[in-house]
């Protein structure tokens, strides 16, 4: 009964949205910014050509990052970036998260940085910009030495001290137990 019920106000939803013409259509150039492909996954498929070195990286962070994440990453008004690459614990207080301890994989970083950055412009840096600013934040980390720009090539390759601290949820082990995390 319920089933009936949940698919007749569907049906009556639609066909009233579709006779009062209540929203927007989007244009391709809307859809094309807020399209979710290529998802980067951890092994670096997906990554965009470009690259950015550490010094370059600097400058774009003080000019569009430093304002929120404080001068040097320290998290002033908004989540710290830089920490010493201690491990985290279950007492460890949410405030001392950052990159250098919490983030698995850096290409998560960098995939965040590129659909969600600056705060109010996100998805305005360029590829370059965002692989100067990742090298920066990882160099600040403490967890690549800046001598190398990163890239596609560069980036899946730096080991970030948080990965061992990833374990596969024990419900999705169970249900899915040939998974393996990357």
């Amino acid at each position: 009964m319920s089933k009936r019920l949940l698919v007749g106000l569907l049906t009556l939803g639609l066909t009233l949205a579709s006779r009062y013409q209540l929203g927007t259509p989007l244009t391709p150039e809307q859809v094309e910014q807020y399209d979710l492909r290529p998802v980067v996954l951890p092994d670096g498929r997906g990554l965009p050509p470009g690259q950015g070195k550490v010094e370059e990286g600097g400058r774009i962070y003080a000019e569009k990052c430093a304002s929120c994440h404080g001068k040097s990453g320290e998290g002033y008004p908004f989540n710290r970036l830089v920490a010493e690459p201690f491990p985290i614990t279950p007492d460890t207080p949410s405030t001392q998260f950052a990159i250098g301890n919490y983030w698995q994989y850096p290409t998560t970083l960098f995939d965040y940085i590129r659909r969600a950055m600056p705060y109010g412009q996100a998805g305005t840096l360029t590829g370059d910009e965002v692989y100067a600013l990742v090298a920066w934040l990882l160099y600040q980390n403490g967890i690549v030495d800046g001598s190398q720009p990163m890239n596609a090539q560069t980036l899946p390759k730096v080991e970030m001290p948080a990965r061992a601290l990833l374990e596969l949820d024990p419900q999705t082990h169970k249900r899915f137990p040939w998974l393996k995390l990357p």
